[in-house]
């Protein structure tokens, strides 16, 4: 398994090295100037051209990149062009509630959709098969920006339940807690539907096995026989999925988290590209693409438990 992680973990090199070339060259060729918006647009071209030399601007964009990789070798993002603070310190403070977000979603997406999804292959072609399926398509037809902004008007505007917006402290209190709600719901609905889908399907293909009405022909516990010897085969696909689904889950987060004032790295990323500060979206870009990189490469290792014939070589 070690030369299979190592194997990898090279291989994510050139991948992340395209990545931020593939983001670099939008951001470059992205019009709008960084030193005209930071003087505004009343402010003499001498004072724009001065500004850009201190920026770095003047550079052309293949060393401002060699430059910049040179500096991520090292650790170090640079430096905000707008308020000159490390972008490292900048994207460490907003990374925590950005997790948050994200493991909140996931693990209401997977409370909702694994039971579900069982319960619907287990009573197929009843009525509590029907009205998960129609659960299931409900929230997939529903996108977050919008689902979002009903949640907000309904239960923090007009039944003042749930906080507006902003990250209620400290963390895992309750404030806290009442203000991640809505946007884990917002982001994670979505995907319980069509994780609902998956597991549904997943689970009808196993139970038709034969070796499944040989543990029936037993004398096996109906329990035993679907979380025991049915479930975790079918888990390979729903594990697929979930893999998946966590880049969505991290793109949905710029949305969610702007709505709600949510104080993540998806909302630093929007103020960003409005005010062309490079550097920080270069390193948010970088952050976001190690974060996806490191989790399908736990749900790839996550394969070998749930099958044992799967073997990392």
């Amino acid at each position: 398994m070690l030369k299979y992680v190592t194997r990898r973990l090279l291989v994510t090199i050139p991948v992340l090295i395209g990545v931020t070339i593939a983001i670099s060259l939008i951001i470059y060729l992205a019009p709008g100037n960084p030193a005209r918006i930071a003087l505004g647009m009343n402010a003499q071209p001498e004072a724009v051209a001065e500004l850009e030399r201190q920026m770095g601007l003047d550079q052309p964009p293949w060393i401002r990149y060699l430059e910049w990789l040179w500096g991520v070798l090292h650790l170090d993002l640079g430096e905000s062009v707008r308020t000159g603070r490390s972008v490292t310190s900048m994207i460490a403070e907003r990374l925590p509630p950005t997790l948050e977000l994200a493991v909140g979603s996931m693990m209401l997406t997977l409370i909702i959709a694994l039971p579900l999804g069982v319960i619907s292959a287990v009573k197929q072609y009843t009525w509590v098969d029907t009205s998960s399926m129609l659960f299931a398509i409900f929230w997939l037809s529903m996108p977050s920006f919008w689902l979002a902004l009903i949640l907000l008007l309904l239960f923090s505007v007009e039944l003042n339940v749930f906080p507006i917006s902003g990250r209620g402290t400290p963390v895992l209190g309750m404030t806290w807690l009442m203000s991640l709600i809505l946007p884990a719901v917002a982001t994670g609905t979505r995907r319980a539907g069509l994780l609902t889908r998956m597991t549904r399907s997943s689970m009808l293909e196993i139970l038709n096995e034969d070796y499944i009405r040989t543990a029936r022909g037993k004398g096996i516990g109906e329990r035993a026989v679907i979380y025991t010897h049915a479930m975790k085969n079918a888990m390979i696909p729903i594990v697929t999925l979930i893999g998946l689904q966590i880049p969505f889950i991290f793109s949905g987060s710029v949305i969610i988290e702007t709505v709600f004032s949510w104080p993540g790295m998806g909302r630093l990323l929007v103020n960003s590209v409005l005010q062309r500060d490079y550097p920080i979206v270069q390193g948010l870009v970088l952050v976001y693409a190690v974060i996806v990189i490191a989790s399908n490469l736990l749900v790839d290792l996550a394969y070998g438990y749930f099958d044992p014939r799967i073997e990392y070589e």
